[in-house]
């Protein structure tokens, strides 16, 4: 069931630990979902480890966080080849897409590849709902922070830009998150900037930012642009507080 309009969910969160598992699918996933508009039947989540090299263990705790939530989890495997024959048509199968963290310029590297750049902005077109977490933030949007290229943070300017912004993740909890930020807008290497605190995140529609949410009070979003003279502001937006289920 494709959504409204074309619909984006990037965010720093999206899981909380399990009670009798290692982690559940936490509010920002339910919200996804939600967006996607699917009722009467079990929601379908595409699922996209390539960030992380399409481990199989962490595909095994996803499948069964997305069984405790009801969900029918079906991952798009990259590596070693493509585990479906139409990598398209599986994708306009789903409700939601949901992409998880990991290296972002492998991730981009490895997609174009398989030409899921251009099958991409077809199947957010379409309606599916696009989501993820860090790398499976930044990737939607035109660049970001990385620790992609080794333990300093750098830009990463490949995105596929599906909204004309860059993206700061995990923007409280990583130290160098937060100046980089700054000091790349600053110098007109990065553009405006939309960021998250770990469990928050950024609702797209279209092309434009409709709201920020989050699944952890007192958390924040923020939006960063240059000012003259190479300076960057910060301003905060406040988050909506998803409700637990």
């Amino acid at each position: 069931m494709p959504a409204d309009s074309p619909t984006i969910l990037a965010t720093s969160g999206g899981y909380v630990p399990g009670r009798r598992t290692q982690l559940e699918l936490g509010p920002l996933v339910h919200h996804a979902v939600e967006l996607s508009g699917v009722s009467g039947r079990a929601p379908r989540l595409g699922y996209l480890g390539t960030a992380g090299g399409d481990q199989r263990w962490v595909i095994a705790e996803r499948y069964e966080a997305a069984r405790l939530a009801g969900y029918t989890l079906s991952p798009l495997r990259l590596f070693t080849m493509p585990n479906v024959d139409d990598v398209e048509g599986y994708l306009l199968e789903q409700d939601v897409v949901w992409v998880d963290g990991g290296s972002v310029a492998n991730l981009l590297a490895v997609w174009r590849v398989h030409g899921l750049d251009a099958i991409f902005r077809r199947v957010w077109e379409a309606g599916v709902v696009l989501a993820g977490v860090s790398a499976g933030s930044i990737c939607w949007h035109t660049s970001g922070t990385t620790d992609s290229f080794g333990p300093e943070l750098r830009a990463v300017h490949d995105g596929l830009g599906l909204v004309p912004y860059a993206n700061g993740v995990h923007y409280d909890s990583e130290p160098r998150r937060r100046p980089l930020v700054h000091e790349l807008v600053a110098a007109g290497e990065l553009g405006t900037t939309y960021c998250t605190d770990d469990g928050v995140g950024l609702l797209y529609r279209g092309t434009e930012l409709a709201e920020a949410v989050t699944e952890v009070p007192g958390k924040g979003a923020y939006v960063v642009t240059r000012r003259a003279a190479g300076a960057a502001a910060e301003e905060r937006i406040e988050p909506r507080l998803l409700r637990r289920g």
